[in-house]
């Protein structure tokens, strides 16, 4: 049974979270730099079986594109075509950062954890695969 991975992509760091095999658990993996997650993807396949990826899709507060979905599509074009066996699905990430940062807040993570952006980015992962998990049940 292959995960399923998360992907909140950014122009300078990309958060990811995984699944375990049976696909119930989400959990943050680790932040990457956007220049090299082709690579670390790449490798990260080699050792998990990952049969799925859910790419966070941002939108405004209309639901329409923003700034940032035209670099998304490339990068979903990519990654078509360097790993055309794995499924790759987008979810709508409005207000996911918000979230993260709440959740940690209230989990009574240490500010010092807090500040450092990687930290929210692949925490902002969990929330898009967690949201896209509850999606799959209904």
């Amino acid at each position: 049974m292959g995960r399923i991975l998360a992907i909140d992509y950014g122009t300078k760091r990309t958060g990811l979270a995984v699944t375990d095999p049976l696909k119930i658990i989400a959990t943050p993996l680790t932040t990457v730099q956007t220049e090299e997650l082709i690579e670390f993807l790449k490798n990260y396949f080699r050792s998990e079986d990952v049969e799925e990826v859910v790419l966070g899709e941002p939108k405004d507060l209309k639901g329409e594109k923003t700034h940032s979905s035209g670099e998304i599509e490339k990068f979903k074009q990519n990654f078509k075509k360097d790993f055309p066996e794995i499924l790759i699905s987008s979810v709508d990430e409005r207000f996911t950062s918000k979230i993260a940062e709440q959740s940690m807040i209230m989990g009574n993570t240490k500010k010092k954890y807090r500040r450092e952006k990687g930290n929210l980015d692949k925490t902002s992962a969990v929330i898009i695969l967690q949201d896209y998990l509850l999606q799959k049940q209904l």
